[in-house]
């Protein structure tokens, strides 16, 4: 476990524990707020996110934004996001069991340094990789899991969101759920309650349903 920022992400930019390294343009270490109590896991980064160094900044990344922004989150300010992996799978097939178990410790740093309350799960890769592989997307998706004194949430990975418009929808709710229970959630160790007002609109809104 890597105690400091400067050292992982250091140890990150320079791995070459799997064959990942060979392909890559860029490591896609993370990106946002270390002091966030919210953070986003994907899967792994795709051509976009391969050549620019940095998570979900295609076509997924843009509809993520925009819908996080509704609820008053975003990267800039709130929240932490990062990878199953750190460099692209070829043709942005799914991480192999030793890909992900490869980047494991420097995911698991990134969680203990961040602590956040809270992590979305988005898709399939980072459900099994975090819960268990005896998990599936669509049964889990908009439900609460407790593990080491975090909460996790599963939902569909933004890419879903595009390849069926349906999604969207789905999507959406389970951001709302993830809204409202950062509104209303409190330390229990301390007593305090610890959100902050809610700003979500309580209807979908047609603006999601863009390509």
């Amino acid at each position: 476990m890597y105690e400091s920022w400067e050292i992982l992400k250091n140890e990150c930019l320079n791995c070459t524990k799997c064959p990942l390294c060979e392909t890559r343009t860029n490591v896609v270490f993370g990106e946002g707020n270390p002091n966030s109590e919210v953070m986003f896991i994907g899967e792994g980064p795709g051509e976009n996110e391969d050549l620019q160094g940095k998570p979900f900044v295609g076509r997924s990344g843009k509809l993520l934004d925009a819908m996080l922004q509704q609820i008053g989150l975003s990267r800039e300010k709130n929240i932490y996001i990062a990878n199953i992996v750190k460099c692209r799978p070829p043709n942005n097939r799914n991480p192999e069991y030793e890909e992900a178990d490869a980047c494991k410790e420097y995911l698991e740093s990134q969680v203990n340094l961040v602590k956040p309350e809270i992590i979305v799960l988005l898709g399939s890769v980072a459900l099994k990789n975090i819960l268990g592989k005896e998990y599936g997307i669509t049964a889990s998706r908009g439900k609460w899991f407790e593990k080491d004194g975090i909460k996790y949430l599963p939902t569909f990975h933004p890419a879903a969101l595009l390849r069926d418009e349906t999604k969207k929808i789905d999507f959406w709710n389970d951001l709302k759920k993830l809204n409202y229970n950062w509104c209303t959630w409190y330390d229990v160790r301390s007593g305090i309650r610890r959100g902050r007002p809610c700003v979500c609109p309580k209807k979908y809104s047609k603006l999601y349903l863009i390509n």
